[in-house]
């Protein structure tokens, strides 16, 4: 910083001149545009309530994994309460949910469902401040709704104990910030010099360099990625989660920005990068559409047969994908019943064939479907 010499790509002479090898990408781009058209075209052969329900599902997913990777852990089944009311989905009883769950939703919903409209300061000020409702960022106060002021420092991106901290990254002064966001804003908002997903790569890229709040901007990042995903597939309901897939690459999501922002404007590395993780997220909603259809089938077989709340309440939880084992303990704390009364539940599910015991079970008796 003290050379001569930039450190980060915003310090270039050339910033933000985008440069890339299309001739290197035409190959990662075109096995992402089959491996949504196999998708699409499933989807195409289900009806309209299973779509729902996928979309649902990844939905839900988006909005836990881009919280959990800023080391936020959300409450699953008030997420896909919040999502199913607001799309409509009936899932039967509803999870309470809280301010901070209602307004990393309502960023997501609003990113993908109206990505057509102008992403504007105002746009991205409100979704900062339902990221904050209570204007802190944990202990912080912080400044919502608002661009950073630097007031403590430049925003820097550290590890490390202190005395040995590492900065990964510096974003531009704030005095930049004003200049900065107009000029992304007006190349978001304006017609495509580039092909679509690259559009999606570039401004996740351009957002999480001008880092232009005092928290949140990952989230957000991911967002107006989404936003532009959403805008390239020319779809208001999303079926595979690139967060979840940038959550399980953790490690490398962060190691390929930070190569990125020290290097030149030449970013085919970090393109090359996305579409392979967007290649693995759709891949992956491939195994969720299964998950769904096989819950449809569940219930379509056992439609005839009498579930008292609970049982269908937990049949659910295990269908869209358990945490852990489920025992009579956990029956009983989900469904709020007393152990005695879960255990009823469950020897009948064991008597009908929908459940059975699992092998090597423990201290503790779980239960699994009887396939």
């Amino acid at each position: 910083m003290n050379s001569g010499e930039y450190t980060y790509i915003w310090q270039a002479d050339d910033w933000p001149l985008w440069r890339f090898d299309l001739t290197a990408l035409a190959e990662p781009m075109a096995e992402v545009s089959r491996a949504q058209g196999l998708l699409v075209g499933r989807l195409a052969d289900v009806g309209m309530a299973l779509r729902d329900q996928a979309s649902l599902a990844a939905l839900t997913e988006d909005v836990l994994k881009t919280s959990e990777i800023e080391g936020e852990q959300l409450n699953i089944a008030s997420v896909r309460s919040s999502i199913a009311r607001r799309m409509g989905v009936d899932i039967g009883a509803l999870a309470p949910v809280d301010r901070h769950v209602e307004g990393v939703v309502e960023m997501v919903l609003d990113a993908t469902t109206n990505s057509r409209a102008p992403v504007t300061r105002e746009r991205l000020f409100g979704w900062h401040a339902a990221l904050f409702p209570t204007g802190y960022a944990g202990l912080s106060r912080i400044n919502v709704g608002a661009w950073r002021d630097d007031a403590s420092g430049p925003m820097q991106v550290i590890s490390g104990p202190i005395g040995r901290q590492r900065v990964h990254f510096e974003a531009p002064p704030a005095n930049r910030l004003e200049a900065g966001t107009r000029r992304f804003l007006d190349w978001l908002n304006g017609p495509a010099q580039e092909p679509p997903l690259i559009k999606a790569a570039l401004g996740h890229l351009w957002f999480v360099t001008l880092h232009p709040f005092d928290d949140g901007n990952g989230r957000v990042a991911r967002a107006i990625g989404d936003l532009l995903l959403a805008r390239a597939d020319g779809s208001t309901q999303r079926f595979y989660s690139l967060s979840a897939q940038i959550q399980r690459e953790r490690k490398g999501y962060y190691d390929i920005l930070e190569r990125t922002q020290r290097g030149s404007m030449d970013v085919t590395l970090w393109l090359a990068w996305f579409f392979d993780a967007l290649h693995r997220a759709v891949d992956q909603a491939q195994i969720t559409l299964d998950a769904v259809l096989a819950k449809a089938r569940f219930w379509r077989d056992w439609a005839t047969t009498p579930f008292n709340e609970r049982q269908v309440k937990l049949l659910n939880r295990l269908l869209d994908g358990f945490d852990g084992k489920l025992t009579s303990g956990k029956w009983a704390a989900i469904a709020r019943c007393s152990s005695d009364t879960a255990l009823r539940d469950i020897n009948d599910l064991v008597a009908r064939g929908v459940l059975r015991k699992a092998e090597g079970g423990g201290r503790s008796t779980s239960y699994e479907f009887d396939a």
